[in-house]
């Protein structure tokens, strides 16, 4: 039986980083059952879009999501990525992490 889920691996990556900020990436891959390379891309794809920034705190890194930009897929782009957080993870964990859009 193949193995699927609903969820794609780049929102379990935004979950991770949500939950848990300045988690490493070789702990995101370990908990999204990916590799560690697949993580970097995916963290490297959700800055380059805006949906995630990374900030660099000595060796480590602290992520913080944009949880007002909209889900990608036209039938969910009226939906927020923050909703998706709210959802899936802790709703206070998510606002608490996200960058206002409207500051500069």
């Amino acid at each position: 039986m193949a193995h699927w889920t609903f969820l794609t691996n780049h929102a379990h990556v935004l979950l991770c980083v949500t939950q848990n900020p300045e988690m490493r990436l070789r702990d995101v891959a370990e908990h999204v059952g990916i590799t560690e390379r697949a993580a970097q891309r995916i963290v490297a794809e959700l800055e380059e879009a805006g949906y995630l920034a990374r900030t660099k705190s000595g060796r480590r890194n602290t992520y913080v999501v944009n949880a007002e930009l909209p889900l990608r897929h036209p039938l969910e782009g009226n939906h927020r990525i923050g909703e998706l957080l709210a959802t899936f993870g802790d709703p206070a964990v998510g606002e608490a992490r996200t960058v206002a859009t409207s500051q500069g």
